[in-house]
């Protein structure tokens, strides 16, 4: 149903990042502003961009959609956040200040080797670029539906406006178009649930009689095999995948890096922590609310959609004029925040990991231009691959995903946790355990698709992939370790051989570094 005033809330909308960005663009003029803006911004700015990254378009659409048509257990995932983000403050932000790095990656060569940093930069790599044109994909769908335009210009559009603020902006940009997109999705999350809310006859309190009556608010099974997705199963895959973001994923770890203190960078990490598990238990509400809304006043309509369609139809039946076209805003900027992260993280690990790492420039002017140049060309992939999605078969698109994950993502996470929390595993155990974890990252997605034969299958769910893989890459490496033990100067490298004062307060002269 297209409605010319949300058309036009949309286009203004649009049109602010792009003003945004060139605005920035004039102050990007050495690779150091580009990449970490000087190293100089405020932990509340960073704090709420970690929080917006975090926040796709699959956020606002899907977890709705997972609340209305089943209940809370996808929310458990978001429950360890906070245990994580306590050792990030602790441990990894401390770590990765060390130092002038610029990517998570030149830590594990300092630490392990050129190998490893290699294969980590390379697996970040092809799973951003793949996110990528699939959420800029997914959030196209319900957009078409939405404005009744076709789906390849929303495509081209939405591209082409995040490419010109994260290509020209730099990180300036991606940060703050990140605060501005932040504050516009959550207004647009609270103001479709506060209309839905306004018109229940019986407000909040209906919403929560319906939802226990319907055992809308559950969290999952407390008991079930490795075959289901029981509460423990979900939050301990929450656990592995948030320590996977804090400890070494570009987009966070270049905000540690890229607050002008480390007591900003733990600000930062705190008001992520705090504002994103209610941001996520508000989707999750609002859920319940459209649940409780379709149910006090039924639309056959409705009632044959997907579930991931029932909040679109409230948006543009329910909401007036330009108000529907805030919210469809608000879903753009959820996708949108996290579009530019990821071009701008794509930028720096290919100019610093790659081409400054095994290539020859000049001089870093001539860096800022292949920076550009490449978050352009990481652009146009998106675009691309968005637009092929539109002709893969859906069921095998989802696939390629899975797949992708399996093949490039495995053991990454606890390379890391090696080299923060240990000092005998080195280069060669850590390969090792790295080459482990790839065999049963690649076994356990044939056993997920069904490929293997009955006698080789396994009954484990497709949730336990990722926990199942570092669980062995760990101890595989240490074992080898204990063989063939580190011989790399680790001063400065792990939690045992940081300065005295490193974890916060002032150093005192004359304590020895701590040991494992």
């Amino acid at each position: 149903m297209f409605r010319l005033w949300d058309l036009v809330a949309i286009i203004l909308f649009l049109a602010g990042m792009a003003g945004m960005g060139l605005w920035f663009a004039r102050r990007n003029t050495s690779t150091e502003a580009y990449f970490l803006g000087n190293r100089s911004f405020p932990g509340w700015a960073v704090g709420i961009s970690m929080l917006g990254t975090s926040i796709s378009s699959v956020t606002f659409l899907a977890i709705p959609a997972a609340a209305y048509v089943l209940d809370y257990r996808q929310a458990v995932t978001n429950l360890a956040l906070p245990f994580v983000a306590v050792i990030a403050l602790i441990f990894f932000i401390p770590l990765f200040r060390q130092g002038a790095l610029t990517s998570a990656y030149e830590y594990l060569e300092k630490r392990f080797g050129v190998l490893v940093r290699s294969y980590a930069a390379l697996s970040f790599l092809v799973l951003q670029v793949v996110r990528l044109a699939m959420i800029l994909y997914l959030v196209s769908i319900p957009i078409e539906g939405m404005l009744g335009i076709p789906i390849l210009w929303i495509i081209i559009v939405g591209g082409a406006v995040v490419s010109v603020y994260t290509v020209f902006g730099g990180i300036e940009a991606v940060i703050w178009t990140d605060v501005v997109q932040t504050f516009i999705l959550l207004g647009g999350g609270l103001l479709c649930l506060g209309l839905m809310v306004w018109d229940l006859p019986g407000g909040f309190g209906q919403v929560i009689e319906i939802g226990t009556e319907f055992n809308k608010f559950s969290l999952g099974p407390l008991e079930g095999g490795f075959g289901e997705r029981t509460f423990f199963v979900v939050l301990l895959l929450g656990l592995v995948n948030f320590t996977n973001e804090y400890a070494g994923n570009q987009n966070v770890v270049q905000r540690y890096i890229a607050s002008k203190s480390l007591r900003e960078a733990r600000k930062a990490t705190l008001i992520c922590m705090f504002m994103s598990v209610p941001t996520w238990m508000s989707f999750f509400f609002l859920g319940s609310c459209m649940f409780a809304f379709y149910h006090v006043f039924p639309e056959p309509a409705v009632a044959a959609m997907a579930a991931d369609e029932v909040l679109p139809h409230f948006i543009l039946t329910r909401t007036p004029p330009f108000v529907g076209g805030t919210i469809i805003a608000a879903c753009l900027a959820a996708a949108m925040s996290s579009q530019s992260s990821s071009i701008n993280a794509i930028s720096t690990i290919c100019t610093v990991d790659f081409v400054k790492r095994f290539g020859r420039v000049r001089s870093d002017r001539d860096c800022l231009v292949i920076a550009k140049l490449i978050a352009g060309a990481a652009s146009v992939l998106m675009i691309g691959g968005a637009i092929a999605i539109c002709y893969i078969p859906k069921e095998s698109m989802n696939d390629f995903g899975l797949i992708i994950g399996s093949l490039f993502g495995g053991g990454v996470l606890s390379i890391f946790l090696l080299g923060f929390f240990t000092t005998r595993v080195g280069n060669c155990a850590v390969i090792t355990g790295t080459a482990v974890a790839l065999a049963c990252n690649f076994y356990l997605m044939l056993n997920t698709f069904g490929w293997l034969p009955p006698v080789l299958a396994l009954p484990v769910h497709s949730y336990w992939t990722t926990i199942i893989v570092n669980a062995v890459s760990f101890p595989v490496a240490y074992g080898v370790a204990l063989f063939r033990p580190n011989r790399r100067n680790l001063e400065r490298l792990t939690v045992w051989t940081l300065p005295p004062g490193s974890f916060g307060g002032n150093p005192k002269p004359g304590l020895p570094a701590m040991t494992e």
